[in-house]
């Protein structure tokens, strides 16, 4: 991570506890699910990394600061070249709405 998208220096993370979401018992809501189907959104795989990041390292009203930087971006983005990282993004009316990258280690996903 970096303290900010101007900070040059990276430093890693390491929390005491991570979220794991167990895949063979993962459940959507119905409710979630009903919402969803409302207004569908477009998922695609692998499409926009670059842009990806750069979406979620945009300021807004809620979040004045980010913690991805070029570096960060450089980084990600070879890693994608080399297969090591992956994206999905999701589309509403055609624009970028949001998404999920990270970094596969064998049968692991972080992101």
């Amino acid at each position: 991570m970096a303290e900010s998208a101007t900070e040059r220096e990276l430093f890693w993370v390491d929390p005491v506890r991570r979220g794991i979401l167990p895949l063979d018992r993962f459940h959507v809501p119905s409710r979630l699910r009903r919402d969803g189907s409302q207004r569908p959104l477009r998922h695609t795989l692998q499409q926009r990394i670059r842009g990806g990041h750069a979406g979620c390292a945009e300021s807004t009203s809620d979040r004045p600061q980010t913690w991805i930087n070029d570096e960060i971006i450089a980084l990600y983005t070879a890693l994608f070249r080399r297969g090591a990282a992956h994206c999905v993004e999701c589309w509403a009316d055609g624009v970028l709405a949001g998404g999920l990258y990270g970094v596969q280690l064998g049968a692991a996903f972080f992101g």
